[in-house]
């Protein structure tokens, strides 16, 4: 059996990529459910005014943050329960400010698993990039539609001068 008190280096790397990897699987089913949500119900609210389509993206975007909150308790309970730091509080917050990569540093892992902080920064910044790309996805819907609805009402105004009714 492994010694987790003073684990070798290695271990800790090796460790920290399967957290890693793990948080990246959990973020592609999670954003591919949420993207594909988002989809189905665009095709229906995409045309209807402007608070269905604005409140769809609010809740994508909750969705979005509920995720990432999601990735960082898979961190933090392991931390927890393993006692690296004392109390499940402690122990997310220090992995928020990790995967934040805010680093304020008043929280700290013990010396011999502080390589774990880097890991948690790493899916923090792969993460946060990848989200960041579905949300530029979004607002490209989003600006699609600011072009029809701009182009219907451009055209609306134009039959309305050519119109001998409506003059």
């Amino acid at each position: 059996m492994v010694d987790l008190s003073n684990p070798a280096p290695v271990l800790e790397i090796a460790i920290g990529t399967l957290g890693v990897v793990l948080i990246i699987f959990v973020h592609g089913a999670g954003i591919r459910s949420i993207s594909r949500r988002f989809n189905k119900s665009w095709v229906s609210v995409g045309r209807k005014g402007f608070v269905r389509p604005n409140l769809l993206l609010a809740l994508t975007i909750g969705s979005l943050a509920g995720l990432h909150f999601l990735e960082t308790l898979i961190w933090a309970v392991p931390i927890s329960h393993g006692s690296l730091i004392g109390s499940m509080r402690d122990s997310y917050y220090f992995v928020l400010e990790s995967y934040t990569t805010l680093g304020a540093g008043n929280i700290a892992l013990p010396d011999q698993w502080r390589l774990l902080g880097p890991s948690i920064a790493m899916s923090g910044l792969f993460t946060f990039g990848w989200t960041g790309s579905v949300l530029v996805s979004i607002m490209t819907e989003f600006g699609k539609l600011d072009r029809i609805q701009a182009r219907n009402l451009d055209s609306r105004a134009v039959d309305r001068s050519t119109d001998p009714d409506m003059k």
